[in-house]
């Protein structure tokens, strides 16, 4: 059996959370969550980088930097998981979805602009695959509008933008941490903040709307509630058994390209005869090696693909179901313009398994079972 996913773990994760426990401080913000926090800071330049529960936690902090209210739109791929709408929808900000590149299944830059109101906040680019979105297309719509930019780059640790960082290029940028990422923490994300006069309040609002970070770093004497916020400080615990694979992260990193690498090898004489079509990594993006797909010719070409590697105990799947056709994408967004790619496009794509410690073996036999589908 040929599993999806299986969590990356690299042999240190027990140790460290031995660690965690040993210290008498699992609550977060010890030294596993700063040690992961700098690491971010480090790898990706940001000036302020904070661990979150999950990624969906840190683009709701993200909304919430924004000032995001009732009555604001937010302009985003239909073409993504729910997170990324329900972080503005929770405070009442309307979704403006916009179709995307059928290449790379990331918005299409250049239907952002129509998309564009005077009830506009702010353009939320959601890196799929690990492969960049147009970042100066958009950044330069954003600067014209004076709109916010918050970079859904949840599979993009890793990944650059004409060597920069994805989650660094807008005002802030949303990673996970979540078991079928390339890092772990089981449940977990992070925040990454480009301009240092926010990092203040974003601790205030991560810390429950109290300055209990300042009081840690002995800046105050004690701590009190001072703004509105909420709990997305992560357990020590979790961050320990991330850090572990930080500190492996281009192992990992290189472990998972070999994958990529050699999918695209086998399968590409398939995509030369037109059976299937392969991922497209534009010039100027570095990938991660997030996930390998392919895309079949229709929905019903697909679901017999599924079925029948199934039968071989091969585990593939699709991925999202468009928002704007689900009930609550009906209720609190619209669709901007014509839907030419989304629903096609998502009803081609099919995920092959793909995770650290992928056997290139088990590679072959996926392969193989494909090209005897098509045989």
């Amino acid at each position: 059996m040929i599993k999806f996913n299986i969590p990356p773990y690299v042999g240190k994760e027990n140790e460290y959370i031995a660690q965690a426990i040993a210290s008498r401080k699992i609550c977060g913000d010890g030294t596993f969550t700063q040690k992961c926090n700098q690491w971010v800071e480090e790898h990706t330049h940001t000036s302020k980088a904070l661990l979150t529960t999950s990624c969906t936690h840190a683009t709701e902090m993200a909304a919430l930097l924004c000032d995001i209210k009732p009555g604001d739109e937010v302009i985003m791929p239909s073409y993504t998981f729910v997170s990324t709408a329900n972080a503005f929808v929770l405070n009442g900000a309307s979704v403006v979805f916009v179709d995307i590149r059928p290449d790379t299944m990331n918005i299409d830059e250049n239907l952002i602009e129509a998309a564009v109101t005077e009830k506009t906040k702010a353009i939320v680019p959601v890196h799929y695959a690990g492969v960049s979105c147009e970042m100066d297309k958009i950044m330069e719509i954003a600067n014209k509008y004076n709109l916010k930019v918050i970079e859904d780059a949840a599979q993009g640790v890793m990944s650059e933008y004409k060597g920069q960082p994805l989650g660094t290029i807008g005002d802030y940028g949303c990673f996970s941490f979540h078991e079928t990422k390339n890092y772990s923490m089981g449940e977990g994300g992070c925040l990454l903040i480009r301009d240092k006069e926010m990092s203040e309040k974003a601790e205030i609002i991560r810390e429950k709307g109290t300055n209990r970070s300042k009081f840690f770093r002995g800046e105050i004497d004690k701590y009190t509630w001072v703004s509105a916020g909420s709990s997305y400080l992560p357990s020590e615990l979790n961050a320990a058994y991330l850090y572990a694979q930080l500190e492996q992260a281009q192992a990992i990193y290189d472990d998972r390209m070999s994958s990529w690498n050699l999918y695209y090898e086998l399968l590409s004489p398939l995509s030369e005869t037109g059976k299937i079509s392969l991922p497209t990594v534009p010039d100027g993006c570095r990938h991660n090696a997030h996930m390998f797909y392919i895309k079949a010719a229709d929905l019903k070409e697909r679901s017999a693909l599924i079925d029948y590697l199934k039968a071989q105990k091969i585990f593939s799947v699709f991925h999202y179901i468009p928002l704007h056709t689900a009930p609550a994408g009906l209720q609190y967004g619209r669709f901007h313009g014509e839907d030419i790619y989304t629903t096609k496009e998502s009803e081609r794509l099919l995920r092959l398994p793909m995770y650290y410690g992928l056997k290139p073996e088990d590679i072959h036999f996926v392969c193989e079972q494909i090209i005897q589908f098509y045989q």
